[in-house]
């Protein structure tokens, strides 16, 4: 018998990483949300490794601070590390990667989420989703609580019908030996959602009293400040370093020896594994002509002794995997403090997904994080972002938001599974992105503030601040273009000290700051702004200034692009009418469901020749409706 406990307007079932994103936008909002968590002493919980960001991911972190969520910002205040990435590489590749205290990751979460206006947080196992006509009406809890809301948002992770394997022993559970969501999944698949079955893994920790550090090489953080949001003033530059070794032969020999041990290799792991970021197991069957793998050994947090093993992620038996670790340089005496382990879990095919994140059989659910089938920290918080500020939108009438992929890579993320899908845990990459000069971790807000502004998610203070921010950047662009430099010696000095060419001619000062020597200290030196400018201000001069050309291309593509995704297909197109489609292509839209031809052309299996005949067939205007209508 089930008791009334509430009445909402979005809940939101798990408390990871997309969960607390996801319960955050909906309350900021304005919609009155409650966030269920099996365990509030670990939402926002890091069951792999210790760390947010690295390439496009810590892109992503900076483009939920622009939207008003609050990873970027909690691990600011709590990371032991920070570093900046590709810095020898151009900006569309730079990306910040911070090791995270974890305890204290978890602590100022949970304080963030208790503190936020319309949030109500809960612990509670949920058992059912209340459907009626294919509508949400709310959850019930196993403790019979039956809370009540026309729109649920679904981040249970790896949770679901969760499986953790270790050489032949498996049990039932969810990451860290906590409990496992059955009935949920269950009840997904009579809804008619189909799952698949993916696999993911940690390895072991051990204790770093025992690790000898004079045999690994010292991996320490920067001596610059860095932040991941913009807001960020207090940074922390008491910074623990992580340590660098590798395996070698001997390791390689006793993997290879157990091979047969492993959960992955005796077929007891039924579940797709993640491509790019492989078990020990994996890289050694896969590059089996590497001599050598990086290990990196990383603190998971200042008040702890437990050390993150980065790099032998494995499901071998336990025995083994002190074998194997007690091979590595600096490992020899090492003690497992907690076993490395594979994980298998349901996860949602998202091609049944809308752009909004809402399930297309079931109005009102929504789903986002690893249940959607990607992999990280980073991608599962741009999901729950994204499904809560919709599931807000949903039930307070407000305009839903999508991104498209120019503008953030959570656009791509999400375009790349509603669109095309994934046969393996999704894992973003620059190389994903057609248009990443434009989506680099420096402009994030510089893309991303206003839209989170006009969707009531960035308070006006911080607007008024972006809106002067822009305004001097285009007042020095505009400064120096119409500073002239004549050919002086302290101008060819300052040439000279940057490694580039003397002058001939008088040069504008923006020209001047086009050569890919010429930084904007230099032009700085030769022509100093009258108002100051921050460190971001003149970055963005510089990077627009530099990569004017480049933007201008990617813009024209962004442009062509928006016009492919401005025709849109009608709901009622019967594909089965439109003569000379690929059977291939046909199935694929018939199941996808696109709701307009640039997302049509992105559909697997889709070609281009499927496209020109659905062009025409659409700009013809004879719509065949489906059968019925």
């Amino acid at each position: 018998m089930t008791y009334d406990a509430g009445h909402y307007d979005v809940i939101v079932i798990g408390a990871g990483h997309a969960g607390v994103e996801a319960g955050l936008a909906a309350a900021r909002r304005g919609a009155k949300t409650l966030m269920l968590s099996l365990n509030l002493d670990l939402v926002a919980f890091m069951p792999c490794n210790p760390s947010i960001g690295g390439p496009a991911k810590g892109i992503v972190v900076r483009e939920i601070d622009a939207l008003g969520g609050a990873m970027g910002k909690v691990i600011d205040k709590t990371h032991i590390q920070m570093r900046l990435l590709n810095t020898r590489k151009g900006p569309a590749v730079r990306a910040l990667r911070a090791q995270a205290d974890k305890p204290l990751y978890i602590k100022e979460m949970k304080r963030v989420l208790e503190s936020q206006d319309n949030l109500t947080l809960k612990q509670g196992m949920v058992e059912k989703v209340l459907v009626e006509d294919d509508q949400v009406k709310g959850v019930v809890t196993e403790t019979k609580a039956a809370f009540y809301a026309p729109n649920v948002i679904v981040t249970t992770g790896t949770f679901m019908r969760g499986k953790v394997l270790i050489g032949d022993l498996s049990y039932e559970s969810g990451p860290n030996n906590q409990r496992s969501t059955v009935s949920l999944s269950e009840q997904l698949e009579e809804m008619g959602i189909e799952m698949v079955r993916f696999k993911t893994g940690t390895p072991m920790r051990v204790n770093s009293k025992t690790i000898d550090y004079s045999k690994t090489e010292i991996q320490p953080g920067e001596e610059e400040p860095r932040s991941f949001s913009y807001e960020t003033t207090e940074f922390i530059m008491d910074q623990i370093p992580c340590w660098l070794t590798y395996t070698n032969e001997t390791t390689h020999k006793v993997i290879d020896d157990n091979l047969g041990l492993s959960a992955m290799y005796s077929g007891a792991v039924k579940g797709t594994g993640p491509r790019y970021c492989p078990s020990i197991e994996d890289k050694i069957v896969r590059f089996n002509d590497k001599p050598r793998h990086q290990i990196f050994l990383e603190p998971e947090g200042r008040d702890t002794e437990e050390v993150y093993v980065q790099g032998l992620s494995t499901s071998l038996p336990e025995y083994v995997q002190n074998e194997m670790m007690r091979t590595v340089p600096g490992l020899e005496n090492a003690e497992i403090m907690r076993a490395g382990y594979a994980i298998e879990y349901d996860s949602v095919v998202p091609t049944q997904l809308w752009p909004t994140l809402e399930t297309k059989q079931i109005s009102g659910l929504f789903t986002a994080g690893q249940l959607n089938g990607t992999s990280g920290y980073e991608e599962a918080a741009g999901q729950g972002l994204m499904a809560g500020i919709n599931a807000a939108a949903k039930a307070l009438d407000l305009d839903p938001l999508v991104l498209d992929r120019s503008q953030g890579y959570i656009g791509v993320m999400i375009d790349d599974l509603v669109t095309k899908g994934t046969s393996e845990p999704y894992r973003l990459l620059t190389s994903r992105a057609e248009f990443r000069l434009m989506l680099r971790h420096d402009n994030a807000d510089m893309r991303l503030l206003e839209i989170g502004y006009e969707h009531g998610l960035i308070p006006e203070e911080r607007y008024q601040r972006f809106l002067e921010k822009k305004r001097k950047i285009e007042v020095e662009k505009k400064r120096l273009d119409k500073q002239i430099l004549k050919a002086t010696d302290e101008v060819q000095t300052v040439i000279e000290e940057a490694g580039g060419s003397k002058l001939k001619d008088a040069i504008s000062a923006i020209d001047l700051l086009k050569r890919p020597e010429m930084k904007y200290e230099h032009i700085e030196r030769l022509t100093p702004s009258e108002e100051s400018l921050t460190a971001d201000e003149k970055e963005q001069v510089e990077i627009q200034v530099k990569y004017a050309g480049y933007i201008k291309k990617a813009l024209e593509q962004i442009d062509r692009m928006k016009k492919m995704d401005s025709k849109k297909i009608p709901e009622n197109i019967d594909y089965d009418a439109i003569n000379g489609l690929a059977t291939e292509a046909r199935d694929r839209l018939k199941k996808v469901r696109p709701l307009s031809v640039g997302q049509a052309s992105r559909v697997s299996g889709v070609n281009p020749a499927d496209v020109s005949i659905l062009l025409v067939y659409i700009e013809q205007g004879n719509i065949a409706r489906v059968s019925g209508e």
